[in-house]
């Protein structure tokens, strides 16, 4: 677990280093969970959006796109009960005066029984090589056994609590289980109580009387508000979805880890409408289509998996996870609920407006169901940094540090290194350069050793390095060096463009969701 977090921290610092992630106002010490991407940091960030927009939007003839204000009329968020019932249930230490969330404090002490858990099973592993048989193991080893049945009847109560929003119990689960707070090492808790978590402003003028207004604590609520708008003018026939993808604001008590959670954060979401009754069979359908998605880009099919919620929201009758292997742990990246038709008919009710969609096959006005896929954008990105950053130490001793991005993904596509900057190299790189500018996002770099431009290459995931060199001005080839495994082939300059687009297109990725 050390390791994992030694890991963590280093990719923190990767991510400041080389221009991916800054603290946000950092020359005033930075504002608490809020963080600004920086040059590579939002190339990267925008090819996601590309991958998760065109996968949406131009693999699916029924799903569009549409981009709403954050600002939204008030009452949206009273009938979407975001104003009632948009809370956490939060906990303050009197030692430390630190403020935290009830559940995350009782999900982290369960973690912690699954890593003892883990750890008897790699050293049973260890020691009974191939014979191991862990499903055996689990069932009959004593030690095992004890943990998990602790470990279950916590889970139990906890689900019960978080059911029943039974604030008293959630305090009594963290008093039992001996949960202390992590600055104070002491249990001198408070009660636990709920706080909303959405920031308020008004706008207009005093003096004319002011609006209480909200910023958005999701986008799904400017899909829900255009249902309409969209279906007609877009002529949309059940079932369809809309997408959009888009800034939301969260008062977060405890926000951490980096940009896993944050105050202000970035969504993509999709909403998709169907017929009641079919809404349990298209949820099956879009949780195996998601789960593709993420596997497509290539990170390692095991650090996925599904977790079902134990407590469903008040507008779901199912709910899913699909969690990625953080170096802090498996942790959520997308959400997909079957939101049943609740929204719509909330709009309907607080709006006054009939908010039904006519079936001409059915010959019969209905509200539609909705199965929603939600991604933070931030998480994703952090995911993908994660899976992609990796420590090598090759022969001779010699490290390196590399983003193995998905070639697609990766803020830059190719670099073009003149070998010297002299005797014309220099400018017949910058003539491959502007060739190749146009169609992918290119670097020239002429500082330091050949060896030391790779390794910055390498640190920002750069897939291609192009080295311009002697042989180039006799005969018109240049060196293409892979990322990944750095190899180096020689090719002619005017199949650069043929053999660069075949790898780093968006459409490589793409294809993968067939």
């Amino acid at each position: 677990m050390a390791r994992q977090e030694d890991l963590f921290k280093k990719l923190i610092a990767h991510c400041k280093e080389y221009g991916f992630v800054f603290p946000s106002s950092e020359i005033y010490d930075g504002l608490s969970a809020v963080y600004d991407y920086g040059q590579y940091g939002v190339e990267l960030k925008n090819n996601l959006k590309r991958y998760w927009w065109d996968g949406m939007t131009l693999l699916h003839d029924n799903i569009v796109g549409i981009d709403a204000a954050i600002f939204m009329h008030p009452t949206v968020w009273k009938a979407s009960g975001h104003v009632d019932a948009f809370n956490d249930p939060l906990i303050d230490n009197r030692d430390s005066k630190k403020r935290y969330r009830a559940d995350v404090l009782i999900e982290d002490h369960l973690a912690k029984i699954d890593e003892k858990i883990s750890r008897e099973v790699e050293k049973a592993a260890k020691k009974f090589g191939d014979s191991f048989d862990e499903a055996m193991f689990r069932s009959t080893n004593p030690r095992v056994a004890k943990h998990q049945a602790e470990r279950d009847a916590i889970h139990e109560r906890f689900a019960n609590a978080m059911n029943a929003n039974d604030l008293a119990e959630l305090r009594q689960i963290i008093i039992d289980c001996e949960i202390v707070c992590p600055l104070s090492g002491t249990r001198n808790w408070t009660d636990v109580r709920q706080f909303n978590l959405m920031f308020a402003t008004e706008m207009g003028s005093t003096a004319d009387g002011a609006m209480k207004v909200y910023l958005r604590p999701e986008t799904a609520q400017g899909i829900f508000v255009n249902f309409l708008n969209v279906q007609k003018t877009g002529r949309m026939k059940i079932p369809f979805g809309i997408a959009q993808i888009g800034k939301a604001f969260r008062n977060e008590i405890v926000a951490r880890q980096f940009i896993f959670r944050m105050r202000e954060f970035e969504q993509m979401e999709m909403q998709f409408f169907v017929r009641p009754g079919e809404e349990l069979a298209w949820f099956a359908r879009w949780k195996e289509a998601r789960m593709r998605w993420h596997r497509n880009l290539g990170l390692g099919d095991e650090k996925y998996r599904f977790h079902d919620h134990e407590k469903l929201a008040h507008y779901a009758n199912a709910a899913t996870d699909i969690e990625y292997e953080m170096p802090f742990g498996f942790k959520e990246v997308e959400g997909i609920h079957s939101r049943t038709n609740f929204d719509l008919s909330q709009h309907e009710k607080f709006s006054g407006k009939k908010i039904q969609y006519f079936d001409a096959e059915l010959g019969t006005s209905y509200t539609p169901y909705v199965i929603e896929t939600s991604i933070g954008v931030d998480r994703l990105f952090l995911s993908i940094l994660a899976g992609a950053y990796t420590e090598e130490t090759l022969d001779g001793g010699e490290s390196r540090v590399v983003l193995k991005l998905p070639p697609a993904l990766a803020p830059i596509k190719l670099a073009v290194l003149p070998l010297v900057r002299k005797d014309g190299l220099a400018e017949k790189a910058e003539e491959i350069l502007h060739m190749l500018r146009f169609d992918f996002r290119c670097q020239y770099d002429e500082k330091d050793s050949i060896g030391k431009r790779y390794r910055r290459q390498d640190a920002i995931g750069t897939p291609y390095c192009i080295t311009v060199d002697y042989d180039t001005m006799r005969d018109n080839t240049v060196t293409i060096r892979f990322r990944d495994t750095m190899e180096q082939e020689r090719v002619s300059i005017d199949r650069l463009h043929e053999i660069i687009s075949d790898r780093v297109s968006l459409r490589s990725l793409l294809e993968g969701l067939k």
